[in-house]
């Protein structure tokens, strides 16, 4: 199933005033663990998948790729990304990831940000970034953690008073639909186990390079109100692997 939920008007306005919409890189919690991960864009040719407004296609392209295709099946997004990061070698392409085809062997890195818990198919997925892989290319994705799309709500368990107790974890190996709720709207998403994440890459093939749960920075801790919860269970898992 092709989920879209960022063309709906309503969903699509909370979105774009979220600080990774408004900031960029700078407001996204995850960056400043992210960014050290990447490998060296010059002269690289490099496929943004789920490229939302372009932020992750435009630092590529800054730093000498030269080329990157960057695709979203978000008719908004893309219209977003055009207008906040063109830059002469990025592609903007519209398409759902289930109808994407690429020629073998031609990208040295495929980035993949925040969409894999939108997808259903995630071996699909694995074999197609693989084919589309260069040897020795690398694949460097993030996604919500198995810990937070688990029970499906993705919200925390309150007391009477409205104080937080605790965030609920449940149906951990019943991997599949969840009907989560972000930004206020109910939308779709799919849990996976963190061994359905990594084992998947090595038996497709790929090499684990590094492994990451991302942690809001001290600074965002002391200055962001309610910041300091985030520190009580994981939210984002960031993977960086190597075809062989």
């Amino acid at each position: 199933m092709k989920e879209n939920k960022y063309d709906d008007p309503v969903f699509f306005a909370h979105y774009s005033h979220m600080a990774r919409s408004e900031q960029g890189l700078a407001g996204a919690g995850e960056w400043p663990t992210l960014e050290p991960l990447l490998p060296p864009f010059a002269g690289k040719r490099v496929l943004d998948l789920g490229c939302g407004f372009g932020w992750h296609a435009r630092y590529a392209a800054d730093h000498g790729a030269a080329e990157v295709i960057a695709s979203d099946i978000s008719e908004k997004m893309l219209a977003a990304a055009r207008e906040k990061n063109a830059h002469p070698a990025i592609t903007y392409r519209q398409e759902a990831f289930e109808d994407a085809d690429y020629p073998a062997g031609h990208f040295d890195l495929v980035l993949c940000s925040l969409m894999l818990h939108y997808l259903a198919d995630y071996g699909t997925f694995l074999k197609k970034v693989r084919r589309w892989l260069k040897a020795g290319g690398t694949l460097l994705f993030t996604v919500e953690h198995p810990t937070f799309t688990a029970y499906g709500s993705q919200d925390w368990y309150y007391g009477p008073g409205g104080e937080i107790l605790h965030f609920p974890v449940d149906r951990y190996f019943l991997e599949g639909k969840r009907d989560a709720l972000f930004l206020g709207e109910h939308v779709v998403k799919y849990h996976r186990t963190l061994t359905t994440y990594l084992d998947g890459l090595l038996q497709e093939g790929f090499t684990l390079l590094r492994i990451q749960e991302p942690q809001p920075a001290a600074e965002m801790v002391q200055s962001i109100p309610g910041m300091a919860d985030e520190l009580r269970r994981p939210m984002m898992l960031i993977v960086l692997a190597q075809k062989q």
